[in-house]
């Protein structure tokens, strides 16, 4: 039996930890009608599911499935990334990236394949002793958790592994490719983290010029009303110290001398 776009409604209200009163007093819409959605008593307009479904920060792609279970046609699309429609976002992403550097910066999709990367990643992966074009193609959850990878190359492997292999599983809740492959990869040797951590774990590289340190930082597109836009990220992988900001400033400078 299929399910009513109310259920997917009460379902995903009680995912949010959310009241129908709650819920009421965020939207707008009078608890009353909220409960004969959620019961079929009444049919949701294109409008009142919008309201709910961005109350619940509910994602685009299971927005989707709530209104062709309600009888309406999937209100967002999924633009691919190489389209002329989507020149502005290419553009903008190029710009971020090209932006970041001397500090490496790669564009994510959302199995985590590495989409676009700037040439400082080209750099850091030289500096860690791979190929300075494996980034291209790359998938970072691959690489992370099996062996062979840039996940060998990390001081603290364990601990980047094991944050790694969290976030992915939470995504892969409602992403059947990315639980997929997340399925095929080693569990990494602990799935949870110790009780007391710093503020910030960093990623922490050997390289041919000593340790390498960064925090990792996420950039996202706001108010995204494409399926794809939501599953873009760029990491951003900032020095965290002096000396880790001197050898990629020297090393970045190294190879714009030799592209030019």
């Amino acid at each position: 039996m299929d399910t009513t776009a109310g259920e997917h409604l009460r379902h995903l209200r009680r995912h949010a930890k959310l009241s129908q009163l709650d819920l009421a007093l965020i939207t707008g819409i009078s608890q009353r009608h909220l409960s004969c959605i959620e019961t079929g008593r009444a049919k949701p307009s294109p409008g009142t599911l919008h309201t709910v479904l961005a109350a619940l920060e509910t994602p685009l792609d299971q927005r989707n499935t709530v209104f062709l279970a309600a009888g309406f046609a999937p209100r967002y699309p999924a633009t691919p990334l190489a389209s002329t429609a989507m020149a502005a976002i290419r553009e903008a992403v190029n710009h971020v990236l090209h932006a970041n550097n001397p500090a490496p910066a790669i564009l994510l999709g959302s199995q985590w394949e590495v989409l676009a990367a700037n040439a400082s990643t080209r750099v850091l992966f030289e500096l860690v002793g791979l190929k300075p074009d494996a980034a291209e193609g790359l998938n970072l959850l691959s690489t992370l958790l099996q062996t062979g990878g840039l996940g060998d190359h990390l001081i603290n492997a364990e601990e980047i592994r094991t944050l790694a292999w969290q976030r992915a599983t939470r995504e892969a809740l409602g992403n059947p490719v990315l639980a997929a492959l997340l399925a095929s990869l080693p569990v990494p040797t602990s799935t949870e983290l110790p009780t007391h951590m710093p503020p910030l774990v960093l990623t922490r590289l050997r390289s041919t010029q000593g340790e390498l340190n960064f925090l990792s930082t996420f950039t996202t597109f706001g108010m995204p009303q494409d399926i794809t836009l939501t599953s873009l990220r760029i990491e951003h992988l900032i020095p965290a110290d002096a000396p880790t900001w001197q050898v990629m400033r020297a090393a970045h400078a190294a190879y714009a001398t030799l592209v030019l």
